[in-house]
């Protein structure tokens, strides 16, 4: 792990265990019905201050607390085109796979690649720390998958480039 990459990740560890701390809280507008108040957001008291734990520009984590649920919304290093495009499919592919992954939201908050959504009854039926330990192993393996991505995409390219030379020669 890379020295800068560390203290984000252990920044972003910190502030989603002090942020895990939910309860059940029924609706105040609505008799019998338990949503999250990250999402619906009916009662601006039960919403907590956003946090925005970020590494440079490009790479940022915000987490948004409430009283029974936590959204968790991550903006992953893109230094070029290709690595734009790499990510918007890779996380589009992981979006539409959403019902697999418990904790993900199908639709990303606008300005972030992807974003999950963590409930009390998340916490009550998994472990806090293992939801926290998945979240950071998501965001240090991702930037891996991209970057190995671009690798195979550049092989492919250069093997392709060649082939297509041979012939003029």
């Amino acid at each position: 792990m890379s020295t800068t990459l560390q203290p984000y990740l252990e920044a972003v560890r910190r502030t989603l265990e002090a942020a895990l701390c939910l309860g059940q809280f029924s609706s105040q507008v609505v008799e019998r019905h338990n949503k999250p108040e990250v999402e619906v957001r009916t009662s601006k008291e039960l919403l907590m201050t956003p946090v925005v734990v970020s590494r440079n520009k490009q790479e940022k984590v915000l987490i948004e607390p409430s009283i029974n649920s936590v959204r968790v919304s991550i903006s992953v290093k893109q230094a070029d085109d290709i690595e734009r495009i790499l990510c918007h499919k890779f996380t589009k592919f992981m979006c539409q796979r959403a019902d697999n992954f418990i904790v993900l939201r199908r639709k990303p908050i606008p300005g972030y690649d992807i974003s999950f959504l963590i409930t009390d009854t998340h916490t009550k039926i998994m472990y806090k720390h293992k939801v926290v330990d998945f979240l950071i192993h998501f965001m240090q393996e991702i930037d891996k998958e991209i970057s190995e991505m671009k690798l195979a995409l550049n092989a492919r390219a250069r093997i392709s480039a060649e082939e297509f030379l041979k012939r003029f020669n």
